[in-house]
């Protein structure tokens, strides 16, 4: 799958949805998870460069864009992007498992 073929949507449709009582938390997560997907994509890119940097292949913007992702370098990104997501989302994760662990106490 080449970068090209992947399109994101310019604009969210509908309302944006509220999980927290103070809507400034809800901006704050999506700026934060907004900034994470973009960290992301600048580590595929990076990715490719130093793939390209191993093979001999001059990193032109043709090259890079050209790039030919195999499965293993998909599941490789796969597995990254969990773990960068695991270490972002730590707190919040840990919170709900606190809740649920509080929840089921008091049961």
């Amino acid at each position: 799958m080449s970068v090209e073929s992947m399109e994101r949507p310019k604009v969210a449709k509908g309302r944006r949805p509220y999980f927290f009582d103070d809507p400034s938390v809800d901006k704050v997560l999506a700026m934060v998870m907004a900034l994470t997907g973009e960290v992301s994509v600048l580590s595929d890119r990076l990715d490719t460069h130093e793939k390209l940097a191993k093979a001999k292949i001059w990193p032109t913007p043709e090259n890079v864009e050209s790039f030919e992702i195999t499965e293993e370098v998909e599941q490789e990104r796969d597995q990254r992007r969990g773990e960068y997501l695991g270490r972002v989302m730590r707190i919040v994760t840990e919170e709900l498992e606190r809740l649920k662990r509080d929840t089921s106490t008091d049961s």
